[in-house]
């Protein structure tokens, strides 16, 4: 039986914040890791997933344990990118109450550090950062550390992989006296080798129920494709699942702006994010996607940690990824908050034999899509072919007696007719071009 946030120890204001925000009970990692960090002065380390509480696992309990009477910075939480770290500081403040008046700041890249640094000067008692802005801050010497008495890593998989000399820095500017609270979906080496260097002796694990979150909720599938065909087999898939939101994953950048252009040619509500891109940019097209302006957003890894969206129905590998903590941390965008999802790898034959690795480490079982044969997929080409021209927008700039002409040449058809010898010319064009790919492909296997 569940519990309640009064049993956990979390008090009557945090409470009523809870209940504004429709949280009424507490996840399996927020049952188990607030009463640690509330009535022990143990170190955590925490293993859960993506999409299981995690950032009210340790900011409920460090709102509440903030002493608002003092001026310092006591708590310093890191986040791999700034999409995640902004989260953080959305649902911190969301938490947070008048009566409470906990400071809250935030550090992070592809913004100004100017006005970050002004911040600071005020009263601060949490900040939220990202590795590489604050250890630049710290180089500053804009920042003061000697009195964090708690020092979260989210996401701490990916941070010591992508910011391991960031993190580095902080570390060597917080006081060797604190907490550290350590967040992770899984547990390589690094991170092994963190808890050892960096957590007192004195530590707890701390594991969610992988049965009620994580994969559970998720349904494994792939697809066996041709490389020249991987495309056609993505978009027959997004056009079957028209309306449906989800993410597709590329393992580059080039990957990602090449993917985001193949659907936007095509008329697809669809966005991109990388790390190359601006905040600007970045923040625009987020704000699209959670909005749900736009139902698909193209991806690398790292751009996307930090996306809690809800209602995400799939999540694409569009590439199969690196490493098995990349799956984990893929696939859990979607099946969130109870909900079920669909994680589907568009794979080539030499791909195949890493499935049984994948199952076999992460404890999963995939399962075959059924892959669309090839009349569908042409069927599909020829609807998103009258989609791009139903979606042109019209040229003015034409002149009126060409238009005139064109329009003698088809002024004595009726709708249907004109339909038909347009479907008809499109499908000889299709079929021509085919055909070239075909013998094409003869002679390089030659």
């Amino acid at each position: 039986m569940s519990k309640s946030f009064s049993s956990l120890g979390i008090h009557e204001d945090l409470q009523r914040s809870l209940t504004a925000l429709n949280i009424t009970v507490p996840t399996d990692i927020q049952e188990k890791v607030i009463p640690v960090i509330l009535n022990t002065n143990k170190d955590v380390v925490a293993i859960a997933k993506t999409g299981t509480g995690k950032t009210a696992a340790f900011g409920l309990p460090l709102l509440q344990l903030i002493d608002i009477n003092k001026n310092n910075i006591q708590a310093v939480i890191l986040a791999p990118t700034r999409e995640l770290g902004q989260q953080i500081y959305k649902n911190l403040e969301a938490f947070n109450t008048e009566k409470l008046k906990v400071s809250i700041a935030g550090l992070f890249g592809g913004i100004p550090i100017k006005p970050q640094i002004e911040k600071l000067k005020e009263t601060t008692h949490i900040v939220i950062a990202t590795p590489g802005r604050l250890a630049d801050v710290i180089d500053r010497n804009a920042i003061d550390l000697k009195d964090v008495t708690y020092f979260v890593l989210d996401e701490a998989d990916e941070m010591v992989s992508a910011h391991k000399e960031g993190v580095d820095t902080i570390i060597k500017a917080l006081p060797k006296k604190r907490r550290t609270l350590l967040f992770t979906a899984t547990l390589p080496g690094t991170i092994k080798q963190l808890v050892q260097n960096n957590l007192s002796k004195n530590q707890v694990t701390i594991e969610a129920d992988m049965q009620t979150v994580g994969h559970q909720s998720i349904d494994h599938q792939y697809v066996v494709v041709e490389p020249i065909e991987k495309l056609n087999v993505l978009m027959h898939f997004l056009n079957s699942n028209e309306g449906k939101r989800g993410i597709i994953f590329c393992k580059t950048k080039a990957a990602v702006n090449k993917l985001a252009k193949n659907l936007a040619i095509n008329k697809f509500s669809s966005g991109a994010i990388h790390g190359s891109l601006s905040q600007g940019i970045r923040d625009r097209i987020m704000g699209q996607f959670r909005e749900g302006h736009i139902n698909i957003l193209v991806a690398t890894d790292l751009a996307a940690r930090g996306i809690d969206v809800k209602d995400l129905a799939f999540v694409i590998n569009y590439h199969l990824p690196d490493t098995y903590d990349a799956y984990v941390h893929r696939s859990g965008r979607t099946a969130r908050a109870g909900a079920t999802g669909l994680a589907l790898s568009i794979i080539q034959e030499d791909e195949v034999q890493d499935i049984p690795e994948f199952e076999e480490e992460l404890g999963i079982a995939f399962t075959a899509f059924q892959k669309a044969d090839a009349k569908s997929i042409e069927e599909n080409n020829g609807l998103l072919w009258a989609r791009k021209i139903f979606k042109t927008k019209p040229n003015r700039d034409i002149p009126e007696d060409f238009k005139a002409k064109v329009k003698t040449i088809f002024h004595h058809l009726t709708k249907e007719e004109l339909v038909d010898k347009i479907l008809s010319n499109y499908i000889a064009e299709n079929n021509t071009i085919v055909e070239k790919q075909t013998v094409e492909k003869k002679k390089k296997k030659k």
